[in-house]
């Protein structure tokens, strides 16, 4: 098959479009996907660079990416809830390629009427900023809840999420995105890179952080006693230490196909809005991941040599 192959760490050159990959192997509960879409995420380029290698090493020759929809090409023999020819999405590993193998239990139906390319951005932001909110913070019905990022693909599910919990929501974002943030729905805004704006900043029962570092260390002070921060990327040394009452969780996106399911259909029924930035050919998979290391440009969609879309 064609896919997208890294054989040592590095840059994004060292990302290699390739058309003799071996097929993944299928098991009893396997999904084998023709994939329709990839999408890229941060994770992607940390792991490729190597920045991720102590907590998450890769053996080579690997085939990076997390999300993935398509149209199912085989089902293994104990798979009752697909069938070939079903439209899916998974959250999944080895996705820059033109068959990805998925576990059933991980895989759930995409929606009639849903875009089918524009469905892979979906998986791992959504699961992530659901996770975020619900996990990671619990923050409940009335509670305020602060994300930060909340402009970002993460921060719009996670916010998603919070209103759909009945949380009262306050978007973090940089000052010039203050209006855009408001169109969110959120109740109130905040400049996360005003330093006054955040010391003036009233206690909330909770942080959903997206952007970790200098910002999440003068956020997390403003965490009422007992309350929590959940955070998706990095954590400040020392800022635990010095917030001893503040529950602290990290979240790493867990597959959770029903929820998957539910912002797809979210998605389709307009309730959910999440920007597509780009669609590329897989083949272009460097050059997508240097425009995602610049930022700005929203979800990057691969698709898939054979792609209809």
């Amino acid at each position: 098959m064609k896919a997208v192959v890294l054989h040592e760490y590095g840059g994004p050159e060292k990302l290699r479009f390739e058309d003799n990959v071996p097929e993944p192997r299928m098991s009893g509960n396997t999904v084998l996907i023709a994939t329709a879409a990839a999408s890229v995420n941060p994770i992607d380029w940390k792991l490729r660079s190597g920045a991720r290698q102590k907590d998450a090493p890769l053996s080579f020759p690997a085939i990076l990416g997390r999300d993935v929809s398509g149209v199912v090409r085989a089902a293994g023999a104990n798979v009752k809830h697909f069938k070939v020819g079903d439209r899916v999405l998974a959250l999944s590993n080895a996705t820059y390629a033109e068959l990805v193998a998925v576990d059933d239990s991980d895989v759930t139906h995409l929606p009639d009427g849903a875009d089918l390319a524009n469905a892979a951005a979906i998986p791992l932001i959504s699961l992530t900023g659901d996770q975020l909110v619900r996990l990671a913070t619990n923050v409940k019905k009335e509670q305020v809840v602060l994300i930060t990022g909340a402009l970002g693909s993460v921060g719009r599910a996670a916010v998603h999420t919070a209103k759909k919990i009945g949380a009262q929501v306050i978007a973090g974002v940089r000052g010039k995105e203050l209006d855009a943030a408001r169109s969110l729905g959120v109740s109130d805004v905040l400049a996360i890179d005003d330093d006054a704006a955040i010391e003036k900043f009233r206690p909330v029962d909770a942080i959903a952080d997206t952007i970790g570092g200098g910002v999440a260390a003068m956020l997390i002070a403003k965490v009422k006693q007992g309350g929590s921060f959940g955070y998706a990327s990095l954590f400040p040394e020392g800022a635990a230490a010095q917030n001893p009452t503040v529950k602290i969780t990290r979240v790493r996106a867990q597959p959770d196909p029903s929820k998957v399911r539910e912002f797809a259909d979210d998605v389709r029924d307009g309730r959910f809005t999440l920007p597509i930035g780009r669609r590329m050919p897989l083949r272009d998979a460097a050059e997508a991941h240097v425009l995602g290391e610049k930022g700005g440009v929203g979800k990057i969609l691969l698709l898939a040599p054979d792609s209809q879309h």
